[in-house]
């Protein structure tokens, strides 16, 4: 097997069996970047060199010993760039440290190697609004890749990553994941440290693991998850052994249907696919039992609210001042700001500045901001309501399969809405999961078709069970 191809527990099985070594699988995986990544766009940059000298004295004996994993573009590697995918730092900065999640990935032995691409400091749905890049679906380079983890999702999918970190906030590893046929985990929020994690929106975003398998996600988040000093979020709370969880069946557990989530507007061949999942696991003594989530049709103004207003604070400190893009053509500080700030972002960070701005102001804080905060309180009861009648729930990823390169990019509101059945997790806290459950015919070609498991705060290792049994009925 081309080393490439690997996922991270077949590579170290190789690793230990002589098969391979660390050196091996680096150099192939550039070879394989090389050869398929200038038509899919996936990787920003890689820097074989250095990934090389951290593989001289990698230890083999650790959980990821000598295991090359990518890095979304906002996770601060020491010593590579960290662009966001954006021209307001692409080319001027790297990173003097490294996040949280990378001392963790280095100390369980992997070797960060590879920067994704992705929307624009994370905020987009597609990939499509990446200021450096175009990047493609796999399955179809005409089809986008989903977002804002894209560069990640496609990397994987593709055999050039055998795994991948993305940062999920309204749903940005589980689309992708979704869209691209690989597995997506976003943790409950504060299960991972967001410290050195470019901000988008700080009390939405949360880092996890896009793999090829259940199992390998299970390992990377035994890895990352965990209490961290440097972020007042995280929780201290005892890390589960997740792949432990793997070996139980499903059996007598209750897995929810929102009725909302299966509503107009769901793509025939998706819900099929899904339906189709969900009756297999009833067929392994599952319950399957109908609940509701009424707050649902609230979720998407909510979350635009909130993540916008927490962008535009968070994106303040891009000012031409202290890093990144400088105007040549400003002449007193006013026009820094402004200049630097019109020319360094794009038209979908500016969008989103602009809102976040809005209702932030004077005499609509409390008409939107405040508001929207509240909407969010009862979105996260009606989970917490669920959860008291079953133990998972599960619904489709997103409501269509992987849609054309620029079907959606001039009308915002239908881009915002494919993520109609994502961003409700990540206002409530939850954990969440994309798991592949088949695929779709779509001009002939095969797209696939991802399920989305939830659980309830800190209940990573029920949807990861339930994800691993849809996973062994696809197999």
């Amino acid at each position: 097997m081309n080393p490439s191809e690997y996922t991270i527990s077949s590579l170290r099985a190789a690793f230990s069996a002589g098969e391979t070594t660390p050196e091996e699988a680096l150099r192939s995986l550039a070879t394989s970047i090389d050869k398929k990544d200038g038509d899919i766009g996936g990787y920003l940059s890689y820097d074989l060199d250095l990934a090389l000298a951290d593989a001289e004295n990698v230890d083999l004996s650790l959980p990821l010993g000598g295991v090359p994993v990518a890095i979304k573009d906002l996770i601060n590697v020491e010593g590579h760039p960290c662009a966001c995918a954006s021209k307001m730092l692409d080319g001027k900065f790297r990173s003097p440290y490294d996040a949280t999640v990378i001392r963790k990935l280095r100390a369980a032995g992997a070797i960060p190697f590879g920067r994704t691409n992705m929307d624009e400091f994370a905020m987009g749905s597609s990939n499509e609004n990446s200021g450096i890049q175009p990047c493609r679906n796999p399955h179809d380079l005409d089809r986008i890749p989903g977002g804002s983890s894209g560069g990640s999702a496609a990397v994987v999918a593709a055999d050039t990553a055998v795994a991948a970190l993305g940062t999920d906030t309204g749903g940005s590893i589980r689309q992708p994941a979704s869209h691209c046929g690989v597995v997506g985990l976003k943790p409950t929020y504060g299960r991972v440290s967001r410290y050195g994690l470019v901000a988008f929106a700080s009390s939405l975003d949360q880092c996890g693991p896009m793999t090829k398998t259940v199992e390998d996600a299970a390992l990377l988040l035994e890895v990352l998850a965990g209490s961290c000093s440097r972020d007042s979020t995280c929780l201290d709370a005892p890390v589960d052994s997740y792949r432990e969880a793997l070996k139980k069946d499903v059996a007598g557990l209750k897995i929810g249907l929102p009725k909302e989530y299966f509503a107009e507007g769901l793509d025939r061949q998706v819900r099929e696919k899904v339906e189709t999942a969900i009756r297999d696991l009833e067929s392994r003594g599952a319950e399957i039992v109908e609940i509701s989530l009424p707050n649902t049709e609230h979720a998407v103004a909510t979350y635009y609210i909130i993540a916008t207003a927490e962008a535009s604070a968070n994106l303040a400190r891009f000012d031409g001042v202290r890093y990144g893009h400088r105007s040549e053509s400003a002449d007193d500080l006013l026009s820094v700001y402004q200049d630097s700030r019109e020319e360094g972002f794009g038209a979908e960070v500016k969008r989103r500045i602009l809102l976040g701005t809005y209702v932030l102001s004077s005499g609509y804080y409390d008409a939107y901001y405040l508001r929207a905060q509240k909407v969010r309180t009862l979105i996260r009861e009606d989970f917490t309501r669920a959860f008291e009648q079953v133990d998972v729930i599960a619904s489709p990823v997103s409501p269509t399969p992987a849609f054309k390169v620029g079907e959606k990019s001039e009308d915002p509101l239908a881009m915002y809405l494919a993520d109609i059945y994502t961003i409700s997790a990540n206002l409530a806290g939850i954990c969440g999961i994309s798991v592949p459950c088949g695929t779709t015919a779509v001009d002939g070609k095969d797209l696939p078709v991802g399920l989305q498991l939830l659980g309830r705060p800190l209940g990573e290792s029920g949807i990861l069970q339930v994800a691993h049994s849809v996973e062994q009925a696809q197999s």
